[in-house]
């Protein structure tokens, strides 16, 4: 078995300066937000893995079963040999593309990245374990900031999957989607997993479950905060709110204070005003539509998409090639 290797490029200390950058602007903005990339702390990461197995939550699932529909489709149309995943959490859904690639006898690298140095560990051991000709190689750093980081020296594709392009806006996307593109030669690939625009009833439950996993998670974002920063927010005195925007075709996820209260943050040297009722957003999840995703793509220099949605039209992955 290849030996994996984990290289970093955000260590604690940067992660902590751009979580204190973050809060300040977030906290301190009309109406108050926060990114969601501040979900994921250890107790975070656990929540979402529960939240894939709960009967509400169909993206995990059905993306999954695409996956595992196309991926013999995908190795063929790419002959990759270096899979580079972005925002790749556990690898557990990679592993079918990793299966179907190492199938097709072209991969030789694997290089999933993700903010989470622990995560990422655990999970580049695990993929190392399964594919042992594979050499796999992790990269910690912010998917925004790691793409003049990516390997060079044979054929790659991209995967960035789970859906999370949607936690950005349009203007954002535009940004991301050329940044890739300029990293990419001609003919190398983007695998996309995205969601679809669908009914708002099945939608929103998936961010709202009758267990309240979801609003744990959503609310483990203050925790951090208190972690991190000394905050004092006392979750008790907040809710969950998730909302669908029917302009933006997107999901907020939202926490409200239920009553008023001034929330201390001694790291930034803030006392934060909450009014009854008040709503920081902490996730948009925008959904899509096959042919509006397309053209995203082509203006930020893809073309050739091909395609593949479940029965029920809610997931979409689409292979979109770097154009000349």
């Amino acid at each position: 078995m290849n030996e994996p290797t984990v290289e970093v490029h955000l260590a604690p200390r940067q992660l902590h300066e751009n979580l204190r950058a973050d809060a300040r602007l977030g906290l301190t903005a009309t109406p108050k937000w926060l990114p969601p990339k501040w979900f994921y702390d250890a107790k975070g990461s656990e929540l979402f893995e529960e939240i894939t197995r709960l009967p509400e939550y169909y993206p995990t699932r059905t993306e999954r079963e695409l996956l595992r529909a196309s991926a013999s489709h995908i190795a063929e149309a790419t002959s990759a040999q270096i899979l580079v995943e972005l925002g790749s959490g556990s690898s557990e859904k990679t592993r079918v593309l990793l299966g179907a690639l190492t199938e097709h006898g072209t991969l030789e690298r694997y290089v999933p990245q993700d903010v989470s140095e622990a995560a990422l560990a655990s999970a580049v051991r695990q993929v190392a374990a399964e594919f042992p000709a594979l050499t796999v190689h992790g990269i910690v750093s912010d998917f925004t900031d790691t793409l003049h980081n990516l390997p060079r020296g044979g054929r790659r594709m991209i995967a960035f999957l789970g859906g999370t392009l949607g936690n950005l806006v349009q203007e954002e996307r535009a940004e991301f989607l050329a940044s890739v593109a300029e990293v990419l030669e001609e003919g190398e690939q983007l695998l996309l997993g995205v969601g679809l625009v669908t009914d708002p009833a099945v939608v929103v439950p998936a961010y709202d479950d009758a267990a309240g996993v979801t609003a744990r998670f959503n609310l483990n974002v203050l925790s951090v905060l208190n972690d991190q920063l000394g905050a004092n927010f006392d979750l008790d005195r907040f809710r969950h709110v998730a909302l669908w925007d029917e302009v933006s075709e997107w999901i907020e996820m939202r926490v409200e204070a239920v009553e008023p209260m001034t929330v201390q943050v001694p790291a930034l040297g803030l006392e934060v005003e909450f009014a009854a009722g008040e709503q920081m957003r902490t996730e948009i999840s925008a959904k899509f539509r096959v042919e509006g995703i397309c053209k995203e793509l082509a203006a930020a220099g893809f073309g050739s998409d091909r395609v593949w949605t479940d029965p029920l039209d809610r997931f979409a992955l689409i292979l979109a090639d770097r154009a000349g």
